[in-house]
């Protein structure tokens, strides 16, 4: 029977992406809606800011990533045709160089040149990828997954605070809004940290806390602006 092991690492690029996405949204959007509600606009001026602030968030996010991943996408590149022409030019360097790796692995000096040999006469780019180079298809950079997962979780975040914004009495809204978005913030954690492997306590609290401290110093800085108008 066959056993496929599975490991967090393997999500890790896409979970950054849409973590990062989903709370911004969230978060800019809320404090966008809260900084203008405490500014005394009107519920038309309130909901226009907010969803020019998602499509300017979410292209935004795209932009950003695609750009960091690309940079990196590049990087990556550029190691691995540094090492395929010293492969060429100096193979005997470079099989001398991977047998060291695998000592400093803990391989003795016979066991990990024949290793060594092995996996060059397999495929020696792939080897020096990986072993010296720490490249490998799970953690391979992909500038467009990257860019649309940032994008789309963006909208969905911003979207929440809209929608209660929308919805919400006005008397009310301030209040619902900052609620409904520190309970995003709060599960959008905890579902972070468990599909990561981390503490879900400490997750769900860092993400909640930094929301809240956004939220405040957005409102309090429309309040201020609205009081001196």
């Amino acid at each position: 029977m066959r056993h496929l092991e599975r490991h967090r690492t393997q999500h890790i690029n896409w979970l950054r992406a849409a973590v990062m996405g989903a709370n911004d949204g969230i978060v800019s959007t809320a404090s966008l809606v809260l900084g203008v509600a405490a500014a005394q606009a009107t519920r038309s001026d309130l909901l226009t800011a907010g969803v020019a602030g998602l499509v300017a968030g979410a292209m935004s996010m795209a932009a950003g990533e695609y750009v960091s991943v690309s940079s990196q996408t590049d990087t990556e590149a550029a190691d691995l045709a540094r090492e395929r022409q010293e492969l060429a030019t100096n193979p005997d360097q470079e099989l001398r160089e991977l047998t060291k790796i695998y000592v400093r692995l803990g391989l003795d000096e016979s066991l990990a040149s024949q290793v060594a040999a092995q996996l060059t006469a397999r495929d020696a780019l792939a080897a020096h990828a990986r072993d010296e180079l720490g490249l490998s298809a799970s953690n391979q950079a992909r500038p467009v997954q990257a860019a649309l997962a940032s994008a789309a979780t963006f909208a969905v975040g911003a979207a929440l605070p809209l929608l209660v914004a929308y919805l919400s009495p006005a008397a009310a809204l301030v209040y619902a809004v900052a609620g409904a978005s520190l309970l995003s913030l709060a599960l959008l954690g905890s579902l972070a940290a468990r599909t990561g492997g981390a503490p879900l306590l400490a997750g769900t609290v860092r993400v909640t806390l930094w929301g809240a401290l956004a939220m405040g110093l957005t409102a309090g800085v429309g309040a201020l602006f609205g009081t001196v108008a």
